[in-house]
């Protein structure tokens, strides 16, 4: 069965780079034709995708998102991994990582709250 799991700091400044990974178990994130995701949700509101590295090693970004934005992955760690740059507070949010496979959804990590403030 597949799991992931996010880590990362609970807490970042204002103007700062949050840096986050999502731990991979069960499965190579090479496995063809599985995307893997970043997805947020801030306090209140519902859930936002932020970006995907798929199976191949390509990249796709929220458009909101795209300029501050950076997936990669290490696939020897079998982990994949998220850089989210001028970081404010309304970036805020539980931010999650998923699987999918043709744009639908199966796995999810449990989440991790982040929280910008000074």
């Amino acid at each position: 069965q597949v799991q992931l799991q996010e880590s990362g700091p609970g807490l970042v400044k204002p103007s700062q780079t949050l840096s986050l990974t999502c731990t991979v178990s069960g499965g190579p994130i090479t496995t063809s034709n599985y995307a893997w995701n970043w997805i947020r949700q801030p306090p209140g509101k519902g859930l936002e995708w932020m970006g995907v590295i798929i199976y191949d090693g390509n990249t796709y970004y929220s458009p909101s998102l795209k300029s501050r934005t950076s997936i990669s992955r290490d696939t020897s760690k079998n982990q994949f991994s998220l850089q989210l740059s001028s970081m404010t507070p309304e970036d805020t949010a539980v931010y999650y990582c998923a699987r999918s496979i043709a744009t639908m959804f199966g796995s999810w990590g449990q989440g991790t709250q982040v929280t910008v403030s000074s």
